[in-house]
């Protein structure tokens, strides 16, 4: 019987028996044609010796199918808790989907192509038949460690994106709730002066203010969301463009307000990195209206930074960290825990600065959809605003090709 000679190969033990003594070399190999195809250093593909240690361990479940495919490769295998791992490291580095079939139909090709070698050097008899089985077995023993890390991947992602979608249910109840709220203000002040129009025109002033100071924010706010909402479309998507160009297009766009102002705005050095444009533009066009609004008037050399740096996150991964640093107002140190809360303003009471207090917000939101970061530092008497952003990988014209989203430091 076919299933009967598949059990019976004379070359299945043996190539097993291959396959183990060479599973570290094979390991290496296929990282190396991984990290020929990433912009990840290959130490941090594997960003441990016990991470490290699954292509061997991941190789040796394959080995132990092929000799004996009676041993199915069950739920309770420590092959199948090496692939979980896999699946959830490589959800935290920001890989997708595709990237992980790719991973594994690398280390699949290296596999065949090493058996293929070694089924030459092996002097027992085999019928063709009997080889053909071999590669079946090994296509399933791959097939299936690779679905295993795959599913763990999914589940983590399925896991963010409920998350996300709830983080985004309120935050559009609580925009939903302040834009009302402008909206009532409008039509109350648009009433008051219908019903009342011999008002004396300070008054009447007052509530024309309350209409064009309301309509303003709403404006502001609207047009934050229209942006925001772009940064939801799948990575593929996105229009990615160089940081730097990012940076300057974010300055063009508050230019006016700046000067109007008195701040100058700098741009110093910025890695050469390509970005989500939409995102990146968005999260500086924040900041900076900020560092706009709360410039400090008593300072004669009032400024705004952006700069930028390849770093490490408090995960040990690679991460792109832009920055905007300001010499305003400042923030109180009491206040500053509140930064990035929904309609949270810092000075709320000491400035009559418009706004809805949702620009930081927006920053973390945008950078957290990406799977990045915002926060702010206050070394001496600035202010420094920071987001980052992972590295991803994304596709390129070879569909055989695997990069990240941002290149490596430049020398």
């Amino acid at each position: 019987m076919a299933g009967q000679a598949s059990r019976e190969c004379p070359l299945a033990d043996v190539l097993a028996d291959r396959l183990r003594e060479s599973k570290r070399e094979l390991a290496a190999r296929w990282l190396d044609r991984i990290a020929d195809r990433v912009s990840l250093d290959a130490n941090e593909i594997f960003p441990s010796d016990e991470l490290l240690d699954h292509v061997p361990l991941l190789i040796q479940g394959v080995a132990d199918y092929l000799e004996d495919p009676v041993n199915e490769i069950g739920v309770d295998m420590p092959v199948v808790a090496k692939a979980m791992e896999l699946g959830a490291l490589r959800h935290a580095q920001g890989f997708d989907a595709y990237q992980i079939l790719k991973e594994y139909e690398i280390l699949g090709g290296i596999l065949f192509a090493y058996l293929a070698e070694a089924a030459d050097k092996i002097p027992e008899p085999c019928e063709k038949s009997e080889l053909l089985y071999c590669g079946q077995r090994l296509f399933k023993a791959v097939t299936l460690i690779q679905q295993t890390t795959t599913m763990q991947f999914l589940r983590l992602a399925d896991a963010k994106i409920a998350e996300r979608e709830e983080r985004l249910r309120a935050f559009n109840r609580s925009v939903s709730h302040e834009i009302k709220n402008q909206i009532s203000a409008i039509l109350g002040a648009g009433a008051t002066m219908l019903e009342m129009p011999d008002l004396e025109p300070a008054r009447k002033k007052q509530f024309i203010d309350i209409v064009i100071r309301n309509a303003r924010t709403m404006r502001h706010t609207i047009e934050n969301l229209i942006a925001l909402s772009q940064t939801e479309w799948d990575s593929r998507q996105h229009r990615h463009i160089e940081l730097r160009e990012a940076a300057r297009e974010a300055v063009r766009g508050i230019r006016e307000s700046a000067e109007e102002a008195g701040l100058e705005i700098r741009i110093a050095e910025l890695p050469e990195a390509e970005i989500n444009a939409a995102a990146v533009e968005l999260c500086l066009t924040n900041y900076l209206s900020n560092a706009i609004k709360y410039a400090d008037p008593s300072k004669t050399g009032r400024f705004a930074e952006i700069s930028g740096a390849v770093d490490t996150d408090p995960q040990g991964q690679r991460e792109l960290v832009i920055r905007v640093r300001d010499n305003g107002l400042g923030v109180p140190p009491e206040m500053r825990d509140h930064l990035f809360e929904r309609f949270f303003r810092a000075h709320d009471s000491t400035t009559d600065v418009e706004g809805t207090g949702l620009g930081l917000s927006i920053v973390a939101e945008t950078a957290e959809s990406l799977g990045g970061r915002a926060w702010a530092e206050f070394p001496g008497t600035e202010s420094v605003f920071a987001f980052a952003l992972p590295f991803r990988r994304k596709n390129t014209d070879s569909a055989a090709a695997l990069e990240t989203e941002v290149p490596p430091e430049p020398v």
